[in-house]
């Protein structure tokens, strides 16, 4: 199911904000020489295809991927217009940094970001966790929606199979 957001009503969290800084996270635009360096962090914790979905994000200008990193190290990412323009997605956080708000905070900056690229509205594909985006940010079910655009994608394993 897609959920939409209301991009207009999304606001910064200051004192979220601050807590990652004070923890020494920082969450920024990622730059054209990590594009590598992101798709080897996403392949073994995600979807095959998410990292797929990140290198388009890395080809839009500018850069819709958002990353968050810790004394060099990467901690998670955050994509926008990768599956289709105006989507959120796909996100993702390491599994040892999960509950301290970074993806919370990839999230806000994220939409923030495709606001300010003129967005009035984000869709978020395929989304897991619809509480989360619906407590977060006020997300809302897009009635029948259920296979989403990524309806009809190849197999990766029937196409490995047919070779």
């Amino acid at each position: 199911m897609d959920l939409l957001v209301k991009l207009y009503d999304v606001e910064p969290d200051a004192d979220l904000d601050r807590r990652l800084k004070e923890n020494g996270v920082v969450i920024r635009r990622a730059l054209a020489p990590e594009l590598d360096t992101v798709r080897a962090w996403i392949a073994p914790r995600f979807s095959p295809g998410w990292v797929s979905e990140a290198q388009v994000a890395f080809t839009r200008d500018p850069n819709a991927c958002l990353i968050a990193v810790k004394d060099g190290k990467l901690l998670g990412f955050a994509c926008y217009d990768a599956i289709a323009l105006g989507f959120f997605g796909p996100t993702g956080v390491d599994e040892e940094a999960r509950g301290l708000g970074i993806g919370r905070a990839l999230l806000l900056r994220t939409l923030l970001a495709m606001r300010e690229r003129g967005y009035g509205y984000a869709a978020i594909g395929w989304a897991g966790p619809v509480d989360f985006y619906a407590r977060a940010v006020g997300a809302i079910p897009i009635p029948g929606s259920d296979a989403s655009v990524y309806s009809g994608l190849l197999d990766p394993l029937v196409t490995e199979s047919a070779r």
